[in-house]
């Protein structure tokens, strides 16, 4: 903990807030790090003033990823018991499946590619998504108008704050793009004493041999050669050998 802190600084850098981007400041890009955009007032006033996670330490936080391996595993509860939970790219967590997943969420991130794949977002993320009490955060790329006006539609409609970046700095001092939701495990080792992983496992099978969808929600694979999910996956189990944090392989004990 004690060297990620010393380079990254992930409670008040993982988000960008007034207090860390500055009106008329520059912000840079997370994949083209040459390219830059000003903080306008407009731009500003989309930004808490700090970031939600800087009233820091909480007992322990719950990092929800979205593998196929949470179906029918009776985590709900757990999750939902944790101080803090993150939740990556807008999965569903409401109905049926919220009895494996839970339902609470304290920040979840989003992917700008899902906007873009679908221009009527707000409208097709409402139902299945409960946006109550929810904080967004977007990692900006290529999307920059697209994703402004997505702030407003989200807050308008849901009454979310959305925040539409993340520092750069913080992503670029882990010296390598990385998958978002290793990104949110680094950002709360900072932050949380017991770190708990679900719903993240990269294979077909599970620990049973028994083949999985790749999502709990769909099957639907990534794009081959942008994340590194083996190598980081073993970066994970290494964390989870030293006890740094926690990783669910399958069912959780249910009352």
């Amino acid at each position: 903990r004690s060297e990620l802190a010393s380079c990254c600084d992930a409670v008040h850098n993982f988000i960008a807030s007034q207090n860390n981007s500055p009106l008329g400041s520059n912000m840079s890009y997370e994949v083209d790090s040459k390219k830059t955009i000003l903080i306008t007032e407009d731009i500003f006033k989309m930004l808490p003033v700090s970031s939600p996670l800087s009233v820091y330490p909480f007992k322990n936080c719950a990092v929800v990823g979205n593998g196929g391996i949470l179906k029918n595993s009776s985590c709900g509860a757990e999750i939902d018991s944790s101080d803090f939970v993150f939740r990556c790219n807008l999965p569903p967590t409401t109905g049926n499946i919220s009895k494996d997943v839970g339902n609470k969420t304290n920040l979840v991130t989003v992917n700008p590619s899902i906007i873009a794949q679908n221009t009527k977002y707000v409208n097709a993320y409402t139902t299945p998504f409960d946006f109550n009490e929810d904080e967004f955060c977007f990692s900006i790329t290529s999307f920059s108008s697209l994703m402004l006006e997505t702030v407003n539609a989200f807050e308008e409609e849901t009454g979310s704050t959305l925040v539409p970046f993340s520092r750069t700095e913080f992503v670029s001092s882990l010296k390598r793009h990385i998958l978002t939701l290793f990104l949110v495990i680094s950002n709360s080792l900072f932050a949380y004493w017991l770190i708990l992983l679900y719903g993240f496992w990269p294979f077909s099978k599970s620990t049973e041999k028994i083949p999985i969808s790749h999502h709990y929600y769909d099957n639907q694979l990534p794009k081959p050669g942008f994340h590194a999910m083996p190598k980081e996956y073993n970066q994970i189990l290494q964390l989870h050998g030293k006890g740094i944090l926690k990783l669910q392989f399958g069912k959780c004990e249910s009352d």
